[in-house]
């Protein structure tokens, strides 16, 4: 009968000591540990992750929409209450716009109502110098001797009317007995300063001779406006009454 052999002592122990160190050495073999859950609560732990997932994105959300102002609880009010200002300010605009038109229409007929009052003052300031001129005519008709001529200026007026424009008035009689009817023209000399040089213009022009044709049996009334060059400054005016290119009468006046 064979007897099994039996491993020394000291060599066994040798084994234990390897495998021991083998173990909790470094070079040890790497463990893992799972953890098995039942499917079911599985499935409740994802739709807890989504339904926390979902809610944090509604909240960020609407966080947005109220910094922005795009949120529709809050804009509903402020947007009545812009509209409730902005029916406001056009209800002033338009009582404003009526103040206006109303004091802008005051204005105007104000302003027609002072045109018709110049051109009136003007009319009764033009009819009084004619009445004037009337009266030293009739107190003057009594038969006089005026010379040869017979002709006599009277009330022989120039002003200046607008700039660029001169005035002229005067009236002129014819006395004496048994007197026929004059034909005739007078001519205006006008003195003047343009561009600091004395100069002299005298009317009428060739063209324009009708204008100045005399007619008259006792007397006449003349009135006219000139057109003066620009920047002239006027120092005298003369007329000269002219029959047949011969000389009746004349008379100056100084600006």
């Amino acid at each position: 009968m064979t007897k099994a052999r039996q491993t020394p002592k000291p060599v066994f122990k040798s084994l234990q000591r390897k495998l021991w160190w083998q173990r909790w050495s470094i070079s040890a073999p790497r463990m893992t540990i799972k953890n098995h859950l039942p499917w079911p609560l599985r499935v409740i732990v994802i739709a807890v992750v989504l339904g926390l997932s979902a809610a944090i994105a509604m909240w960020a959300y609407d966080l947005g929409r109220s910094f922005t102002g795009l949120n529709k609880g809050a804009s509903a009010p402020q947007l009545a209450e812009i509209q409730e200002q902005i029916k406001q300010i056009s209800a002033e605009r338009d009582r404003f716009q009526t103040t206006v038109n109303a004091a802008e229409s005051q204005l105007n007929i104000e302003r027609s109502l002072q045109a018709q009052l110049t051109w009136q003052i003007k009319t009764l300031e033009s009819e009084n110098s004619k009445l004037k001129d009337d009266l030293s005519f009739f107190e003057s008709l009594l038969p006089t001797n005026t010379g040869v001529q017979g002709i006599t200026i009277r009330r022989f007026k120039a002003d200046i009317a607008e700039p660029g424009q001169l005035r002229y008035r005067l009236l002129l009689m014819q006395g004496g007995k048994l007197v026929s009817d004059f034909i005739g023209h007078y001519q205006l000399v006008v003195t003047l300063v343009q561009e600091g040089k004395s100069a002299i213009m005298t009317l009428p022009k060739p063209d324009a001779a009708d204008k100045f044709r005399l007619s008259f049996r006792h007397y006449q009334r003349i009135e006219g406006v000139l057109a003066l060059p620009e920047g002239a400054t006027v120092k005298s005016v003369q007329i000269k009454v002219l029959e047949k290119g011969t000389m009746r009468a004349q008379q100056s006046t100084d600006l």
